[in-house]
């Protein structure tokens, strides 16, 4: 929602002039006469303000129903900001002189402090004190004019100064004989701090929020969002956030004070950036960089000192609980995760640093001195996770030699791994590592900290940035439609906005608004002008016809990023407005990529031109690791429609797309046709639900290679129409087109149903000369459901019999388990049974429960096979305790 929307909601109905809190405060002077001097010399009606005496009546605000009153200079006696004013700041405004004349600035819950310029900060002076304490429905807000406004967006920065505070504890800078006496002078000539108290106080900062500074004030000097310079242990931070500023988002100069519950979001350089000898606590740290790929840095970077290495006291906090999730900026300085240097110490525990494929490294440690603290346990990293396209960096000498290899240190310490954290969005999904993997930090290592026993900042279910932040929720209303789309009339209620065509710019759907496709919708034109479709949490997206769906074209990508809490939700008019819903009600997806097919001419790749179904448009080439973006908690309802005679959409069509694709919890449920369906390429997914699909659940084609784990099929519980849980084939005109089709599939549960007509309900069928790897499969169904293994063609059963295609470690229970055979003295039963640790059961009952795999079958440990796959200790696709479709699916219940 608008900040003026968030202003009327907290004004209160009339501005108080507040008595008694003035103080000595160096104010802009300047009257407001603008009287009329009436007859016989009467004197002027005395000017009226709605600011104390401390302050100066302000310009108002369009759009802010408060009063404005400006403070400025130095204040010296306590005051008070309350939240029936917005505050102005003008120029550097200082509480306190430097250890002398010392003041409390209080500022009350859902109070607006803000900046009109670069100049424009806030300095807390040594021994003076802020007690900025909001609450979670109140929070404090120091922010820019820009923003008070409502023009600040997702790319704003550097539009005010920042936060300040100057303490009296020790820095690594100071004389360490004559702390008492020490004089650090602060950036953007703030003011000096440092000094010999340890338990220094400055104060209070609970549910605060600064958004938008970090100008430059002099050359080369910016304020960070908030700066903690020599702070000591005796101020209380916590609920803290810095958004979209310039520099770094908070950064710790020296000094001990410790912070609990801090938000770090699209800041320019580093999120949390210390030095000089900060040895304070962090614990429940998020920091994200723009979804945008807007400038990001380093989530953290540390040193000791600059200027020294070796200065003692040195730097070696204590933070435990941190998620870090980077952007895909590559200049300068690239997003990256965590760098140690110049000669820091530092202990890291229960850490996730995560990002996309164009990220930086996730860890590394820079400077011969830092890496001595490493070697004798001066940094300690455990129990976290690295979940990076580049995990690591090796530090090397001046000749290029290998002086630490930071992979082999990193997985050497206890609890660590390199692989896939599943988070959705920041929360860790409920099969995810980090849940119950972390440190206890608060018994073994220092009871300050909180006991948790996860990785990450988050345990899984409770959200405890919801309510006080900025910029990382889902807005209640959106105010206008976002650009590339066009307001329609509301089918839902809310605001709709409709996408129409061909779109060549990027678009990005906010949370806010329902999003109606119009007929075709295409993002990109093939090839030629790239876009990307940016999708937050939360949204729909909706069709009115069959004749509506949305295509990615080749080159172009989608950034759908759900959550298990607020996932994306791609479905038919009929289930928004709450009718009756069925399969065929709208189109579908469809991904369409540069990865090569076996219909491509192989010795032409580049110049693959295949059209796909739906008359969506031409996929393949020769990129086997394109990227057609991304898809994580995604529901598709509905869909499937017959766009042209024989020719349904799937619920979501990969066509051509590449292994550079990222796909993970996604959903298809009454589709008309297939839920998903592979045709070529090398795309691969994670955590896979497909229900009460008309046709085949997965089915795959024309030489695709990809991967599959953890898939749920489930045909419809009212006995619904369906067919094969899986239909396989390489390719329909030609069974020995190369490549063949060869994909990996691991821990699938199949459930079908009684449906008896022209396409039973059935298992897996595979044929056309497909080949495959599959292991920990659960197939399983009622009475009436058809057979659940069935090989057809001879080129498939060539396979099979030679070895070359498997399928082991799992477990049929079918009234008709088997179909045919593998070759003329071997059928598929036998066949069957003799792969490695395959059975057969007596039935449903026996295998699984609801969902749930009850079978003990001996799981393959894919993890050993390829990278890409959890090691599990159990077949099927979900078992009790572990729920990963719990939250964000549909069509479970029965």
């Amino acid at each position: 929602m608008a900040l003026r929307k968030l202003l009327k909601l907290s004004a209160i109905a009339s501005a108080l002039i507040l008595a008694g809190c003035g103080g000595d405060l160096v104010v802009n002077a300047g009257g407001n006469d603008n009287g009329n001097g009436g007859g016989g010399g009467g004197n002027p009606p005395p000017v009226t303000s709605d600011c104390p005496s401390f302050a100066t009546e302000g310009d108002s605000l369009a759009g802010v129903d408060l009063p404005v009153c400006e403070i400025s200079g130095t204040i010296t006696s306590d005051t008070r900001l309350s939240n029936d004013i917005a505050w102005s700041l003008s120029g550097k405004v200082t509480v306190g002189n430097d250890n002398a004349d010392s003041a409390t600035l209080t500022i009350e819950p859902g109070t607006f402090v803000y900046g009109k310029s670069g100049a424009d900060y806030l300095v807390i002076a040594r021994g003076s004190k802020i007690q900025a304490v909001g609450t979670v429905d109140a929070p404090i807000v120091m922010t820019s004019v820009n923003d008070m406004l409502g023009l600040s967006d997702d790319e704003s920065t550097a539009e005010w100064g920042g936060l300040v505070l100057l303490g009296n504890a020790p820095s690594n800078k100071c004389d360490q004989a004559a702390l008492d006496s020490c004089e650090i002078q602060a950036e953007g000539e703030a003011g000096p701090y440092g000094g010999a108290d340890e338990d220094d106080d400055s104060g209070a900062l609970r549910y605060v929020q600064v958004r938008y500074a970090g100008f430059e004030v002099i050359p080369d000097n910016e304020l960070n969002g908030i700066t903690f310079a020599g702070v000591g242990r005796g101020t209380e931070v916590e609920y803290i956030q810095v958004h979209n500023n310039l520099d770094d988002g908070v950064e710790f100069f020296g000094g001990t004070v410790d912070a609990k519950y801090v938000v770090l979001t699209g800041n320019r350089d580093d999120s949390l950036d210390w030095a000089d000898g900060w040895s304070g606590r962090m614990q429940h740290v998020l920091v994200r960089h723009n979804p945008n790929d807007t400038k990001g840095n380093r989530g953290i970077e540390a040193d000791n000192q600059s200027g020294n290495f070796t200065a003692e006291p040195v730097s070696k906090p204590r933070i435990a609980n941190m998620t870090i999730i980077g952007n895909n900026f590559d200049g300068e300085d690239d997003s990256e995760g965590v760098l140690l240097r110049a000669g820091t110490a530092g202990e890291l525990y229960n850490f996730i640093v995560t990002g996309p494929a164009g990220m930086g490294e996730c860890f590394e440690i820079n400077s011969a001195e830092s890496v001595t603290n490493a070697g004798n346990g001066e940094i300690i990293f455990r129990n976290s996770i690295l979940d990076c396209a580049e995990p690591t960096k090796d530090t090397e000498d001046d000749a290029g030699n290998v002086t630490f290899d930071a992979e082999a240190w990193f997985l050497a310490q206890p609890g660590n791994l390199i692989g896939d954290a599943l988070l959705g969005g920041y929360i860790p999904a409920p099969n995810s590592p980090a849940l119950g993997n972390g440190y206890n930090v608060a018994n073994n290592v220092d009871s300050w900290f909180d006991n948790v026993d996860y990785i990450g900042a988050f345990d899984g279910e409770e959200d405890w940035t919801v309510g006080w932040t900025v910029g990382i929720h889902p807005e209640d209303d959106l105010a206008a439609c976002p650009t590339g789309t066009s307001e329609v009339n509301s089918l839902s209620g809310r605001l709709n906005c409709q996408l129409t065509g061909d779109i060549t710019a990027n678009v990005t759907l906010a949370a806010g608004a329902d999003y109606v496709l119009d007929g075709r919708v295409r993002i990109g034109v093939d090839n030629t002008t790239a876009a990307t479709l940016s999708i937050e949490p939360g949204v729909r997206i909706y069709g009115k016809s069959g004749a509506d769906f949305l295509v990615i074209t080749r080159g172009s990508k989608i950034e759908a990023n759900g959550t298990a809490a607020n996932p994306i939700v791609m479905t038919s008019v009929q289930d928004i407005i709450g009718s009756p819903t069925a399969a065929g009600q709208w189109g579908g997806l469809v991904l369409l990529g540069n990865a090569p097919s076996n219909k491509c001419d192989q010795a032409d790749l580049a110049s693959c031109e295949i059209q796909a179904e739906g008359e969506a448009g031409p996929y393949g080439g020769a990129d086997a690791e394109d990227n057609s973006g991304t898809l994580n908690y995604v529901v598709v309802k509905h869909a499937g429609f017959e766009v042209i005679p024989d020719n349904e959409l799937n619920g979501i069509t990969f066509a051509g797309v590449g292994s550079g694709t990222q796909c993970s919890n996604i959903q298809v449920h009454q589709n008309v046709d297939d839920g998903i369906e592979m045709f070529g390429g090398s795309v691969s997914c994670k955590n896979v639900v497909l229900t009460a699909n008309g046709d085949d659940s997965v089915d795959w084609a024309d030489g695709w290679n990809g991967k599959l784990q953890f898939v749920l099929v489930k045909h419809g519980a009212d006995d619904s129409k369906s067919n094969r849980g899986i239909e396989a084939d390489n390719q329909s005109g030609n069974f020995t087109a190369t490549p063949v089709s060869n994909p990996t599939i691991a821990n699938m549960t199949i459930i079908g149903n009684n449906f008896d007509g022209d396409d039973d309900s059935e298992g897996v069928l595979l044929r056309a000369g497909t080949n495959a790897q599959l292991a920990n499969f659960v197939i399983t169904g009622p009475e009436g459901m058809g057979e659940c293994l069935e090989f057809n063609s001879d080129e498939t059963k060539a396979l099979a019999a030679s070895g070359e295609l498997t399928m082991t470690h799992s477990v049929i229970a079918c009234s008709e388990p088997f179909a045919g055979d593998v070759g003329a003295t071997l059928s598929t039963e036998d066949w069957f049974l003799g792969q490695e640790s395959n059975s057969v059961a007596a039935n449903q009952a026996a295998v699984v429960d609801g969902i749930f795999t009850i079978d003990a079958t001996v799981a393959k440990d894919m993890s050993a096979v390829d990278s890409f796959f959890d090691a599990v200790d159990f077949v099927g696709a979900v078992e009790a305790g572990n729920d990963w479709t719990a939250g964000w699916t549909v069509g479970l219940e029965d």
